[in-house]
């Protein structure tokens, strides 16, 4: 099947999980509105002002859970299965035991953050002109109801609530949305375009587009990049996995320690990222890049 046709009939896959997911959502909301008591109009208003309704962290949670299965590892699992006829040892050119420096990957994570946190600040000061005001306000507003939603499920105080959040926002995203933007729409566009870095920066341009967060769009974009080209260099789609879980992981557990005055460092707050931290996080990313492509250029074997 030719790479666009695939990519199209994903969509499709997708498109129907995402209805799957809603479904669901919306059961799941009736069943909470129907035994705690709440009326219809309160159905929608929980998830755009969930601080409002006490004791809704569980049901968000689960919400968000079955939304993203469906939406991202579901869809891409039956595509791979009932299409392509192929399992899961197809994303991987290489074993997991044949990558060299996995360990680094986690490090070269974390230390990526503050150069991109740096982005981050970069990113939401930007200002539109007066011709696109409108969408502008549209643009925050949408950011601001994200970014509440956002804050209300890191709020948490239990080691089971950290659990929790850790397989929800850490594991869960890591495995789904790695399957589907590194080792489909990556590998398809490669396959399409005949130039494994279009194919990285455009899936990444898309797995940032995905999230609908306008003000983080750009150092999403680097995000999904640097598992890009993780996958590319390892061979191995657990790799850029690892990297992802590690990110949205770290992040979880130091807003955790910070809700529990255990640290004084609010990881969420990038006005806090100083450019010497930004450069020195640039230098030893790259650093460390380098020396994990070098570590398994040899032994590499075809991505596609």
């Amino acid at each position: 099947m030719h790479p666009l046709r695939s990519l199209l009939v994903l969509l499709g896959f997708i498109l129907l999980g995402m209805s799957l997911g809603g479904l669901l959502a919306g059961l799941f909301l009736a069943g909470w509105a129907t035994t705690g008591g709440h009326d219809v109009g309160e159905i929608t208003d929980v998830l755009s002002n969930p601080a409002d309704y006490p004791g809704s962290w569980p049901l968000l949670m689960l919400i968000q859970a079955v939304s993203h299965l469906c939406s991202f590892l579901l869809p891409s699992l039956l595509y791979l299965r009932w299409i392509e006829h192929r399992g899961w040892a197809d994303f991987n050119a290489r074993p997991l035991s044949a990558v060299q420096a996995v360990g680094l990957v986690a490090l070269l994570t974390i230390t990526f953050m503050p150069f991109n946190g740096l982005i981050i600040e970069w990113n939401q000061n930007l200002d539109f002109p007066d011709a696109l005001r409108g969408l502008e306000e549209w643009m925050k507003q949408k950011e601001d109801q994200i970014s509440e939603l956002t804050t209300f499920l890191t709020n948490f105080s239990s080691p089971l609530e950290l659990v929790i959040a850790l397989v929800v926002i850490a594991i869960i995203p890591g495995i789904g949305e790695e399957v589907l933007f590194r080792g489909l729409l990556q590998r398809k566009l490669a396959q399409w375009t005949g130039n494994v870095h279009v194919a990285i920066w455009v899936a990444a341009i898309i797995f940032s587009a995905i999230h609908v967060q306008f003000y983080g769009f750009v150092p999403r974009v680097l995000l999904g990049a640097l598992f890009g080209y993780l996958y590319v260099w390892s061979g191995n789609l657990w790799v850029a996995i690892l990297a992802h879980a590690v990110n949205n992981g770290f992040t979880v557990f130091m807003v955790w320690l910070y809700h529990r005055k255990m640290i004084s460092i609010d990881i969420e707050n990038t006005n806090s990222v100083p450019w010497t931290g930004a450069v020195i996080s640039l230098i030893l990313t790259i650093g460390f890049l380098v020396f994990f492509r070098k570590s398994n250029q040899s032994s590499s074997q075809p991505y596609v």
